[in-house]
């Protein structure tokens, strides 16, 4: 399995809208953070797949430490 990435310490603000489905980079290799391009494929991580349930200002992992994923859990201040 290929190492995680880690392409920011802080989480990153992002607007999403209702109904609508997102992939999350889970592996931190992806050139459009926070979501997922297809880099993690030979890595053995997968994106996480989550639907939006309101359109509002979510923040979402940047270090993909967290234990709410894709969600910021705060996990970047211990690192």
């Amino acid at each position: 399995m290929a190492e995680r990435a880690m392409p920011q310490k802080g989480p990153y603000p992002v607007d999403v809208e209702a109904g609508k489905s997102y992939l999350w980079c889970a592996c931190g290799h992806s050139a459009t953070q926070p979501f997922c391009d297809g880099s993690h494929h030979g890595t053995g991580f997968t994106p996480v797949r989550f639907e939006a349930k309101d359109s509002e200002a979510v923040w979402l992992c940047g270090c993909k430490r967290t234990r709410d994923k894709p969600f910021c859990d705060g996990t970047h201040e211990k690192l």
